[in-house]
């Protein structure tokens, strides 16, 4: 893995974990609105860092530990996971010994799926995502809602390092057709998953609601997967903090009431 952080290391820190076909950077322009107030880490995962092999989802847990240790982080008092993020941030809150305040998953993509499809997917998913960096981004448009010129260096970088045998390696490790890891009713309290109402993933919500019945559900009407995110880093930068220092959501007016 990679890491870059944002901010002081003596005050809250701020964990990051990116989605699909982008680097740990695409966390930079919330990250630069959140410095001032928390010291944020966002790691790259090996799938596409040039040189590194992809493991497992423990082996890439092992190394965020590893790495927060020597900064002194002691508890992270937010978890930020996007879309695919989701699956491996689901993995450091259930391996991690870390007290963690809270964790708010956008578009967190909970997909179960079986090995022979995501098998099939592999192949697929590759090619979309090489393409973005054989086209310099100009293909974003067919793989995502917004060709953002914004976000699409995130893209091009992780194409550039991405190899078929870490892809294929981290697919087959990650959106199994198992039941949802176990957590205490009191951390589903501190757990905020939010989708946007048009957005694909949105057809997951209920399967989450059933695993984590005590957990915050937000809905974001007429938004699709990250745009608030991507689109106003910061107000989501700003919904970030009230979450963490209030323990509850902010009014905004686009939540479903």
């Amino acid at each position: 893995m990679m890491f870059q952080t944002y901010g002081n290391r003596n005050h809250p820190a701020v964990l990051f974990f990116h989605a699909m076909g982008v680097t740990g950077e695409s966390s930079e322009p919330v990250a630069n609105y959140l410095q001032d107030r928390y010291f944020c880490i966002l790691p790259t995962s090996t799938v596409y860092c040039k040189g590194q092999k992809y493991v497992s989802k423990a082996d890439e847990v092992r190394q965020v530990e590893e790495y927060l240790k020597p900064q002194g982080v002691e508890r992270l008092e937010l978890v930020v996971a996007s879309s695919i993020g989701a699956d491996l941030a689901m993995a450091f809150l259930t391996g991690t010994k870390l007290p963690i305040g809270h964790v708010f998953f956008d578009g967190g993509q909970f997909a179960q799926i079986g090995k022979g499809t995501r098998r099939m997917m592999t192949p697929f998913l590759y090619l979309a995502i090489k393409s973005l960096y054989w086209s310099k981004g100009g293909t974003l448009k067919k793989i995502l809602w917004c060709d953002d010129n914004s976000i699409k260096p995130y893209f091009i970088a992780a194409g550039k390092n991405l190899t078929y045998t870490n892809l294929r390696r981290q697919i087959l490790d990650s959106l199994k057709d198992k039941p949802f890891p176990a957590l205490s009713e009191e951390l589903q309290k501190h757990l905020y998953f939010e989708f946007g109402s048009i957005e694909d993933h949105f057809k997951y919500r209920q399967a989450v609601i059933e695993a984590y019945p005590c957990g915050n559900y937000p809905v974001f009407e007429g938004y699709d997967h990250m745009q608030y995110q991507i689109r106003d880093p910061k107000g989501f930068a700003e919904m970030l903090a009230f979450i963490a220092e209030q323990d509850g959501m902010p009014k905004l007016p686009f939540i479903r009431k």
